[in-house]
């Protein structure tokens, strides 16, 4: 065991996956030499050589195009879209050619394929730099969808999405990249995709979450705590597809509930969550659902953002609203 960022979670995962398998490739925008711009990608290239970690043009349907190619021929691609808001230009590679390979072939072709963008505020970045996007991939069949909140979880899925065989949209939050520690094993081990954790046990009320916002939950929860109010923290990791049966089982104890989310309350994966209760365990609630989301506006310049991010306060009054029903 040893403490590492989030980002050295990633890291370790990348150095254990290339080295475990010679068909694992790594390819973006200024990933070799550079590391990455965040330099997640240090020193694997010094490591693996040139044909393994390399830089490409600035072309993210390029960048994508590659490495649909490259899946159909047994390797297992890990592009990297250097910000989620530049995933625009490569989203028919992603949407309409590599989720769709397996009903495409009839299930004869596989797209082993792992995406890894980082995205989410709190850093202050420029315009399209924080953008949270995974609405327009979550709506994709075939393609899974895994935000991590925490360096274990992100090593631990990161090395579970690249060794499935199946597309996979790895969302790295900026903030938590280097804003966190955990102790986490140093050899390799895996996370199981689609599966949600209950990170906080709890009685009264459930708190749904995923990302950067499940840190902003266990706060809102120590803070409930702090009134006798025990609150359940489930944490989805996985956003498409969502593990419902971790929910509803937790929703059979609380019988409340309140969804969190970073993205704009129009977007996001919140409303799909609500969806899913309201059709499937409406008869365990005694309550209305609680959503907690950022404004339905374009993402703010950065001297906004800190307005504009739900945190811990908006969770305990949707909480505390919802437990007064």
């Amino acid at each position: 065991m040893s403490k590492k960022t989030y980002i050295q979670a990633i890291t370790d995962a990348l150095d254990i996956l290339l080295e475990d398998d010679p068909k694992t490739l790594i390819f973006g925008e200024d990933v070799g030499k550079n590391g990455g711009v965040f330099r997640t990608t240090q020193g694997l290239q010094d490591k693996y050589g040139e044909d393994r970690v390399f830089d490409t043009p600035l072309a993210e349907s390029g960048i994508l195009g590659l490495a649909t190619g490259l899946g159909l021929k047994g390797f297992r691609p890990i592009p990297e879209i250097q910000f989620m808001g530049f995933s625009f230009e490569a989203i028919d590679q992603i949407v309409g050619q590599q989720a769709r390979m397996r009903f495409r072939f009839n299930g004869k072709q596989i797209s082993p394929v792992t995406i890894r963008t980082p995205y989410g505020g709190g850093t202050h970045t420029a315009e399209m730099h924080a953008d949270n996007l995974e609405n327009y991939f979550t709506g994709a069949p075939g393609l899974r969808v895994v935000m991590p909140s925490n360096p274990y979880d992100a090593k631990g899925l990161l090395i579970s999405s690249v060794e499935n065989n199946d597309p996979v949209l790895f969302m790295e939050n900026l903030k938590l990249y280097r804003s966190m520690k955990d102790d986490i094993p140093d050899g390799k081990y895996t996370v199981p995709l689609d599966k949600a954790n209950v990170v906080r046990e709890g009685t009264d009320i459930t708190l749904v979450a995923y990302g950067a916002e499940v840190n902003e939950a266990k706060k809102a929860a120590d803070t409930l705590a702090e009134n006798n109010i025990s609150a359940e923290v489930i944490d989805l990791r996985t956003v498409s597809p969502i593990d419902t049966e971790t929910i509803f089982k937790s929703l059979e104890k609380t019988h409340k509930v309140v969804v969190v989310q970073e993205a704009q309350k129009m977007a996001g994966v919140g409303a799909q969550v609500a969806s899913a209760i309201a059709e499937d365990a409406i008869l365990s609630l005694n309550a209305p659902i609680g959503r907690v989301a950022a404004p339905n506006s374009v993402y703010p310049f950065a001297q906004g953002e800190d307005y504009w991010i739900p945190g811990a306060d908006e969770i305990v009054e949707k909480a505390n609203e919802i437990l007064n029903y």
